[in-house]
């Protein structure tokens, strides 16, 4: 019994890619309530941002045409949930011509295959 209740409370390394434009889907604003969730839980929680998902941290986003929220914001208040690892993919940012400078929070850049590793090591993976 005693080794279940162990393994039950057990923190967890989660990683939430997010592949996807944050607009024109539920995707980006899904991804990010479910990365509260588990940050609520005390899990260990990284977010990956590759191919347009890069485009989620972009800075200066305007919603007002679309009729949509602009969660953008929510983004720099993750640390406050200690959601402090946030990866974005080098070659994705390359492809669309934006830099580190171009994005809204402090994140970690890495190489395809160094993301990939970070992936291996991950417990559970989530994909939006």
């Amino acid at each position: 019994m005693e080794e279940q209740e162990l393994e039950s409370g057990k923190i967890r390394k989660f990683i939430y890619v997010n592949r996807k434009a944050p607009h024109g889907t539920i995707y980006a604003h899904e991804a990010l309530e479910v990365v509260l969730i588990a940050a609520a839980f005390e899990q260990d929680v990284s977010l990956a941002f590759i191919d347009d998902g890069v485009y989620q941290l972009k800075k200066g986003q305007n919603t007002d045409g679309i009729a949509t929220k602009n969660f953008s914001k929510t983004f720099g208040a993750l640390d406050m949930y200690d959601v402090e690892k946030l990866y974005v993919e080098k070659e994705s940012l390359d492809a669309r011509g934006l830099s580190e400078e171009d994005l809204s929070v402090d994140v970690e850049i890495l190489p395809a295959l160094d993301l990939k590793k970070l992936f291996n090591e991950s417990e559970v993976f989530f994909n939006f």
